[in-house]
């Protein structure tokens, strides 16, 4: 399974299709919140389907906040991450994750971009397609049934 994971795109659909065009072949797209309308408008267009959660700037949203997904065997909490502080650390969303027993948690939130690994639990922000971050990016997931594998992708300007 290989998944585009996107977030924070804030109207900027643009570097949405960009990333999704430079992602290559992919089964499915995530988007992460703070784009409910961009995703929307990638799912009409596009063929592959696309998961979304809101997040906090995605106001009147119907989206739900969070998703537990399952692909080849691998449990994924997909969330924004703003409920989780993930602005002033990754703790709660750590301890909330393994908690839940998934293998990753798939946020946003924070426009940085980042993949780490704590006690066997993935921990996977793709970044932000839109102004405020050193650089804006995405994420591909490889997932198999022996593992999980996530690439940060810098958006080219």
């Amino acid at each position: 399974m290989r998944i585009l994971v996107v977030s924070d795109s804030h109207g900027n659909r643009t570097n949405l299709f960009k990333a999704f065009e430079l992602a290559g072949p992919v089964d499915t797209v995530i988007h992460l919140g703070d784009g409910e309308e961009d995703a929307a408008l990638l799912a009409t267009t596009e063929k592959t389907p696309v998961l979304q959660v809101a997040g906090n700037c995605d106001v009147g949203s119907t989206a739900p906040r969070e998703l537990l997904c399952s692909w080849e065997g691998k449990r994924l909490l997909i969330c924004h991450g703003d409920r989780y502080g993930v602005k002033l650390g990754l703790n709660r969303l750590r301890e909330y994750g393994s908690r839940t027993g998934v293998d990753a948690v798939l946020y946003g939130h924070t426009h940085l971009a980042g993949v780490e690994q704590y006690e066997g639990l993935w921990l996977i922000n793709p970044g932000t397609l839109w102004g405020r971050a050193p650089f804006l990016s995405y994420a591909v997931l490889e997932i198999t049934p022996e593992g999980i594998e996530a690439v940060i992708h810098k958006l080219p300007e």
